[in-house]
């Protein structure tokens, strides 16, 4: 079974401002000590991205940069070259980094297997999804890709690994909701058994490759928790301040999947710059009125959650990403300290 998290950690989900991996790095690793992220700088273009971020890890597949999306490549080209190319910068930041700090744990983000089919295409325009065998190619490179990665990132860092796969496309694939090649149509849904079967086989990876507990991230106001639990999650990342007003059955799997030991990251802080500075109280109040709602006593959020900023901190100005990871960090030790005023 993966250990547990740091007592009183706090985490990011991913992105960061900028360009400058350099900066990026010392300001995660400053500000999150206990369970910093290598960090993604999209600003830089495609490649920096989620999906081709990622793709810059496959094992035997290349994907290249079309009008439309990603597109499988026949060899790698120029844009994969790209890819590894500001990835490997960014190792070397997180490396530098890292080097004084010497965290025990650190976290790298991946998308998983249905963001990533969901978002290239095949040669004839459709999206890899829609083809059984490419689907499962992928989920298999992408399987031994970020196992060669964590690895990378252990020899460099010194410290565990600990992996999270993005799913913000995962709601849309289950609802038959993305579009098909000419837009007049979508793709059929996928039925959540088999959703289900090719995450739990990447999240399989992930945990051999680790020994660490593996986190889903799905961003979207009900993201689907209970089957994330059930292909093998760990530990559900997810928006906290989307979930006033949920339905009773939402908080269900919630509440369910605290009680069964699942690890919650709270997104609570705001991603861009907010109208005016919030304290401490008002990001931790999603997180107070969810532990009350679901009748579990305040305790739990030192037990079985992890704080984060709602989402990626790309569209943020700088000083509010560092002030966005401040606030973060003190609310991870408010959930085990709590202030009086709580």
């Amino acid at each position: 079974m993966p250990q547990q998290f740091p007592t009183a950690a706090a985490t990011a989900i991913g992105s960061m401002p900028g360009t400058d991996p350099v900066e990026a790095a010392a300001v995660v690793v400053g500000e999150l000590p206990d369970l910093p992220h290598l960090p993604e700088l999209p600003k830089r273009g495609l490649g920096a991205d989620l999906v081709g971020r990622t793709a810059a890890l496959l094992v035997d597949l290349a994907v290249e940069v079309v009008p439309s999306a990603y597109r499988v490549a026949a060899r790698p080209g120029a844009d994969h070259r790209t890819a590894v190319d500001h990835l490997r910068r960014d190792l070397d930041a997180f490396e530098q980094a890292v080097e004084s700090a010497a965290p025990g744990l650190v976290k790298v983000q991946l998308a998983g297997p249905w963001t990533l089919t969901s978002e290239i295409e095949l040669h004839r325009g459709h999206r890899v999804m829609t083809d059984p065998g490419a689907l499962r190619d992928f989920a298999e490179s992408l399987a031994e890709g970020l196992t060669s990665h964590v690895a990378e990132i252990h020899k460099r860092t010194g410290a565990d690994v600990v992996v999270q796969l993005d799913e913000p496309s995962l709601p849309a694939v289950l609802a038959g909701a993305l579009s098909t090649p000419s837009g007049l149509s979508t793709v059929p849904a996928v039925a959540e058994p088999e959703a289900r079967d090719l995450l739990a086989g990447v999240i399989d990876a992930a945990r051999a490759a680790t020994g660490q507990p593996v986190i889903v991230h799905c961003c979207t106001p009900r993201p689907p928790v209970a089957l994330l639990r059930a292909a093998g999650a760990d530990a559900v990342a997810l928006d906290a301040t989307l979930l006033e007003g949920t339905p009773a059955a939402f908080a269900d799997q919630l509440g369910e999947a605290w009680d069964d030991g699942c690890v919650l990251l709270l997104g609570l802080v705001p991603s861009t710059d907010p109208s005016r500075p919030p304290t401490l109280h008002d990001v931790a109040r999603p997180a107070l009125e969810l532990v009350d709602r679901l009748g579990f006593p305040r305790s739990i959020l030192a037990e079985r959650a992890l704080p984060t900023p709602t989402c990626g901190l790309a569209g943020a100005t700088t000083s509010w990403a560092r002030r966005a990871l401040e606030l973060t960090r003190d609310l991870g030790k408010a959930f085990v300290e709590p202030p009086e005023s709580w």
